[in-house]
């Protein structure tokens, strides 16, 4: 198996999709992502329901670290 931190490593800077369980889509560029999931996204587009809804320069989506 690969470590997951080498992995978020390379793809930092790069374009990815967050899906929460909730079903909203995030898609942005990764600016950080931390050992609880916490992630910072740049350039951000949100999804609702396969619908573009709203645009942000950056978002922050906390992870699960309860």
């Amino acid at each position: 198996g690969r470590d997951p931190s080498g992995f978020l490593n390379e793809i930092l800077h790069r374009p990815v999709t967050v899906k929460l369980n909730s079903g909203v889509v995030y898609k942005g560029e990764l600016q950080s992502v931390d050992g609880y999931m916490n992630i910072a996204l740049e350039g951000v587009q949100e999804i609702v329901k396969g619908r573009p809804r709203r645009e942000y320069g950056d978002a922050f989506v906390r992870g699960n670290n309860g």
